[in-house]
């Protein structure tokens, strides 16, 4: 059966939405398996219909859906997919979310709000899952708001060591767009060889979505390159306003990293046009042709996602793989 690797009495199963199937490919390839063979497709009215084509009776399921848009579709699949497996009598699922749905509705800012990431935890859980898989959750308390185990991955090392290799690193500062990456920052400038830190200070209207403005730069930047992290870009304009600030405060060159390439129009454009040297992402999310520009590095993050997989099904540890230290 090609989607089931079988391991002693153990069966490992991984499935697959559609809506980043190159990655979930990757991830096969990176176990030495294939994915179960799935027939899926939406009805006229929109509805989603999953079919696995291969028993998974027994199996330890591995299902693996990124979430770009339309996000709800992908999340709608997703739930049903688990649903399916359930029925279908494996003996565990793990949920692969490398993009985390709805993970910036972390808590209630006003009144008469929801806390939608809690909600997409539970609906997780009421499906049939098991376990939870992500990379860089917006927010570590995300965390605890699935009832079971939770991997939480970092693509810091990914990243980092990459950046290493297109940076002076006796001259770098790594710059965090805000006070609330600062720890992450700290990591990263200890991957960077001990490099000094430097903040963006920026303000953010909560009636107003997707937009923040960047105002001073504080720390020492000038003549400096700068790498500028972030865990998600979406529109681009927050990271775009901050490399400007960087640049006018004197810094040699910028390049950008983050994890997830949300890449929400016009993100491309700004980001093409902001003056970074280099932006860097990793491969959670689908990044089509149009969205793609010429100084845009995307990193797989699937050797990772893989090697989680694998620890989790031979019962091994994961730890590593979530402090940023591997």
């Amino acid at each position: 059966m090609t989607g089931i690797k079988a391991q002693g009495e153990k069966k490992l199963v991984l499935a697959s939405g559609r809506s980043h199937p190159e990655l979930a490919q990757e991830i096969a390839s990176e176990l030495g398996t294939e994915l179960v063979p799935t027939s899926a497709y939406d009805f006229a009215n929109g509805e989603t219909y999953v079919r696995f084509e291969e028993s998974v009776r027994g199996c330890d399921a591995f299902v693996i859906q990124s979430h770009p848009a339309p996000i709800n579709e992908w999340m709608m699949e997703q739930l049903i997919m688990i649903d399916t497996l359930k029925r279908a009598s494996v003996k565990r699922i793990t949920v692969v979310s490398p993009f985390y749905p709805y993970a910036r509705q972390d808590k209630k800012h006003r009144g008469r709000e929801p806390i939608s990431a809690r909600l997409m935890a539970d609906m997780y859980k009421t499906a049939g899952a098991d376990r939870l898989m992500s990379v860089d959750l917006h927010t570590a308390q995300i965390q605890g708001f699935f009832d079971g185990p939770v991997d939480h991955l970092m693509a810091l090392p990914l990243l980092a060591d990459y950046v290493r290799t297109r940076v002076d690193t006796d001259n770098v500062t790594v710059v965090s767009p805000d006070t609330g990456r600062v720890r992450v920052a700290e990591q990263w400038a200890e991957r960077l060889g001990g490099a000094p830190l430097a903040f963006v200070h920026k303000s953010r209207d909560a009636t107003v979505p997707n937009q923040a403005v960047s105002k001073q730069v504080v720390g020492q930047i000038e003549g400096r390159q700068c790498v500028l992290i972030d865990d998600m870009i979406d529109t681009g304009g927050t990271i775009a306003g901050a490399v400007q600030v960087l640049k006018n405060a004197g810094a040699k060159d910028v390049i950008i990293a983050s994890t997830h390439g949300v890449f929400s129009d016009p993100a491309a454009r700004r980001l093409a046009e902001s003056g970074a040297r280099e932006v860097v992402v990793t491969n959670t999310l689908p990044i089509p042709a149009e969205k793609r520009f010429r100084n845009l590095t995307v990193l797989s993050i699937a050797p990772l996602i893989a090697r989680a997989v694998r620890e989790v099904f031979d019962d091994g540890s994961v730890t590593s793989l979530f402090d940023g230290n591997a």
